[in-house]
């Protein structure tokens, strides 16, 4: 099932998720890193990144949203992203609370708002193996025909294009040695 919202023949959600990712994940290091120093650069860096992961967080739900609607309704994929969906929401939820508790002095940020982004990320661990359920056991966002020799995304051709009838049936179910 082919993803509803490309850019460059490539969905956009798994493009946007790297930010909210890695820059939540960064900031509960970076609170980690500033409990053991206590060195309050760390927390307003976390505060920082924390801020902008929740915007690239809410841009990635936008295109996975729009990405959900496009799942046939009755399917393991479609039950399955709503899971995937809904975590990332408790997620989000999750970091706007750790960002509010330390809005105030985001040098000191207190043990509830730390709790809350280490919980996020937790949380985020379990919704990002559901994400890699969805793609590569359930083919959600993945071109349909796409095999290990398709043509570029650019040259606007389709993944199965150029595929010889011998090796249509290639693959690892049929390798034979």
């Amino acid at each position: 099932m082919e993803s509803r919202v490309k850019f460059a023949g490539h969905p956009v959600h798994p493009m946007l998720i790297v930010f909210p990712l890695g820059l939540l994940g960064a900031a509960v290091v970076f609170d980690i890193v500033y409990l053991i120093s206590d060195n309050s650069q760390w927390a307003v860096a976390a505060h920082y990144m924390i801020g902008a992961g929740l915007i690239g967080g809410l841009a990635a739900a936008l295109f996975g949203w729009l990405d959900w609607l496009g799942i046939p309704a009755g399917t393991r994929a479609k039950r399955l992203g709503l899971w995937h969906g809904l975590g990332n929401m408790a997620v989000v939820v999750l970091f706007i609370l750790s960002w509010l508790l330390r809005r105030e002095n985001p040098a000191m940020p207190p043990t509830g708002a730390i709790v809350a982004g280490l919980s996020g990320v937790m949380l985020s661990l379990i919704t990002a193996w559901l994400g890699g359920e969805l793609v590569y056991r359930l083919a959600v966002g993945v071109d349909g025909g796409a095999h290990l020799d398709s043509p570029s995304s650019l040259s606007e051709l389709p993944a199965g294009a150029g595929l010889s009838a011998a090796r249509k049936g290639d693959g690892p179910s049929s390798f034979s040695g």
